[in-house]
């Protein structure tokens, strides 16, 4: 359900009734029974028509028709609409951590995640900066990577939530060659055929030959380039980051390798901010997300769009339905 005090909760009413999803799938909430209440009388939505407790979800069946699993992870009157609260980091958290066990338990195909309030998150004293890290411990994942995919565009990163200072320590040859490996392994399963990767450089023009920054390009990108191409990908680069997301560009290959956030995160969301999703690679779970933030603007204000949401619990049900879990 995400944050409770962000756009996650209408988001999750309005794909329990959704005849996109419904036909793809049966939605199951993981969330609170008195939060969904009190949005759903805020923005004039119909509640869920089947809530279960979390014990009854543990101990019984899966149900058949879209249902509220009830976490009971918060006082509802005491959230507060659009504000960073710890008590709501704390309990998105209590949400993504059942839904993960309702996934590695194969009671589910597959996660598909509101968004969280990372200053909510830090509050509640969690360490994981964000969804991808979480995940990655929740599993016991030690290669993952964030992929953002659309019609328009694929990227996955290097690197996610760090400052941009910290991304040339972060990066390394083995690094960049398990998300160029992530990423076509992934890729292959949706196009259906061996994609070809682009691969961006750090730096402006891609260093220009050690010109600009330190040489990442050539001590880790290139490498890591030359060591995928040897075991039979199909990859480019490093590609200079100005002109790594033209159309021509992007008609030559199926996704792009990006250093770090802001490199794939802006090209991307210009391009799909409404339709684009988020998937976590190198889980032993399907995990799909929107691809926006929880928006406290606008929470609990019935003006949410829940488009991304809807692609997100789309995409999570045909992958789910493809999915061979990795190894633990």
């Amino acid at each position: 359900m995400g944050d409770p005090a962000g756009i996650g909760p209408e988001l999750c009413l309005r794909v329990l009734r959704e005849p996109a999803v419904l036909t793809e799938c049966t939605p199951i909430v993981f969330g609170d029974a008195g939060v969904l209440g009190r949005v759903a009388d805020a923005c004039g939505l119909p509640p869920p028509e089947t809530a279960i407790k979390l014990n009854q979800w543990e101990g019984g069946r899966a149900p058949r028709q879209p249902a509220l699993v009830d976490c009971g992870a918060i006082d509802a009157g005491a959230v507060r609409p659009g504000e960073v609260q710890a008590a709501c980091g704390k309990a998105a958290y209590a949400y993504i951590r059942e839904a993960v066990n309702g996934a590695l338990t194969g009671r589910t195909a597959g996660v598909a995640t509101a968004p969280i309030n990372k200053e909510a998150i830090r509050a509640a004293g969690i360490e994981q900066p964000g969804h991808t890290e979480i995940l990655a411990d929740l599993t016991g994942s030690p290669r993952v990577c964030m992929m953002l995919a659309s019609e328009h565009l694929i990227v996955s990163m290097a690197t996610t939530h760090i400052g941009f200072a910290q991304v040339p320590q972060r990066l390394s040859s083995g690094r960049v060659l398990e998300v160029i490996e992530l990423t076509a392994a992934t890729v292959a399963r949706l196009r259906g055929h061996v994609p070809r990767i682009g691969v961006c450089g750090l730096n402006p023009h891609a260093g220009e030959h050690g010109l600009f920054g330190d040489r990442e390009e050539e001590r880790f990108i290139e490498p890591a380039i030359e060591a995928a191409r040897a075991k039979g990908l199909l990859v480019e680069g490093p590609i200079p980051p100005d002109t790594a997301f033209v159309p021509s560009r992007r008609r030559e290959v199926d996704a792009i390798v990006c250093m770090y956030h802001d490199q794939g995160h802006i090209p991307f969301k210009m391009l799909a901010f409404d339709t684009g999703v988020n998937i976590t690679l190198g889980l032993p779970i399907v995990r799909v997300s929107v691809d926006h933030g929880t928006a406290f603007d606008i929470a609990w204000k019935g003006r949410a769009s829940a488009e991304s949401m809807i692609q997100a619990v789309l995409w999570t049900a045909r992958l789910g339905s493809r999915h061979v879990p990795r190894n633990r």
